[in-house]
C-alpha cells in the first residue's frame, strides 16, 4: 500500500492510501451521470466493439459541491496537458455543435 501526500484546498495535508487493486486502475470509456437534489452519481463503464452490454465498474458518489470542485479539477488539468501536449480532439465532434447533444427542434411534437 502507498500513502501519497495531498495538499486540499483548506491547506490541511492528508495522507492518502492507495491499495495495490486500485493502484492497477480501471480503464473507462463511458460515464453515466445521473443527480438528485442531493448528490451526484457517476457510473464508470466500457463499451466493447461487438459486446451489447456494458458492466458498471465503479460508482462514485458526491455532493454537488464536490462535483463542481471535480470539474474544476479536471479543467485544469486539461489545459495543463493540452499546454504540454497540444488539444485533446474528440473525434467526430462538429465545431459549435456543443457537448454531443443535439438540440431539439421547437416544431417537433412527442407522441
Amino acid at each position: 500500500m502507498t500513502d501519497k501526500p495531498q495538499q486540499p484546498q483548506g491547506g490541511q495535508q492528508i495522507n492518502v492510501e492507495l491499495g495495490e487493486k486500485e493502484s492497477e486502475g480501471i480503464y473507462s470509456n463511458l460515464a453515466i451521470i445521473t443527480h438528485s437534489p442531493a448528490e451526484f452519481v457517476i457510473d464508470f463503464t466500457r463499451v466493447l466493439p461487438g459486446v451489447p452490454k456494458a458492466k458498471v465498474h465503479a460508482r462514485i458518489i458526491m455532493t454537488a459541491q464536490h462535483a463542481k470542485l471535480l470539474l474544476r479539477a479536471l479543467e485544469d488539468n486539461i489545459k495543463k496537458f493540452e499546454a504540454k501536449f497540444g488539444e485533446v480532439k474528440i473525434h467526430g465532434e462538429v465545431p459549435g455543435a456543443g457537448l454531443g447533444f443535439q438540440p431539439m427542434i421547437k416544431d417537433e411534437k412527442v407522441h
